[in-house]
């Protein structure tokens, strides 16, 4: 007489691909390295002078303090800080639309 057996699916290799495809769909379309910090580094004007150094503003719109500063307000100064990857993707855009507004 012939012996009939039932296999089972292999639920945790089907688990385990399903878990790698999910994984490589997100790393995809999430784009984690919009996060990380980014090293900038730009001339800012500075708006106030403190104890701590000079407080410039960015062309994004970030406050910076420049340490070590002897510039008075007004002057333009370089300064190094770190932006989100996120907030410069479309950067020349905002510059673009920040001139629009000085400049009619």
């Amino acid at each position: 007489m012939q012996q009939t057996t039932n296999k089972k699916t292999p639920q945790l290799k089907f688990l385990a691909i399903f878990a790698v495809a999910t994984s490589v769909i997100l790393v995809l379309t999430i784009t984690p390295w919009n996060i990380i910090p980014t090293l900038v580094t730009e001339d800012v004007t500075v708006i106030a002078v403190t104890d701590y150094g000079c407080v410039g503003e960015s062309i994004l719109g970030h406050s910076v303090v420049v340490s070590n500063c002897d510039a008075a307000v007004g002057d333009i100064v370089s300064a190094t800080f770190y932006v989100p990857a996120m907030e410069q993707n479309g950067f020349y855009d905002r510059i673009e639309d920040k001139l629009e507004m000085v400049n009619p």
